[in-house]
């Protein structure tokens, strides 16, 4: 009986809602974040690096990191 309630409960929970598109979990948030990181990373060293330190872009993708790990 307390098992069924249980169920009950967690279903009529709200579920967790971000800004991302699809469904995820801590793992995939933190998998989408290092991607992010990466892909900035080299766009940078192509297009920027000569103008700006890739420090810069580090930062940036910090960042939008802890944006996406804590609201996505």
């Amino acid at each position: 009986m307390e098992a069924d309630e249980e169920a009950l409960a967690a279903a009529q929970q709200p579920e967790r809602t971000g800004f991302l598109p699809i469904q995820t979990n801590l793992f995939d948030r933190f998998f989408i974040s290092i991607v992010v990181w990466i892909a900035l990373a080299l766009f940078w060293m192509r297009f920027l690096e000569a103008s700006l330190p890739l420090w810069i872009a580090n930062v940036i993708a910090l960042v939008v990191a802890i944006l996406i790990i804590r609201k996505g």
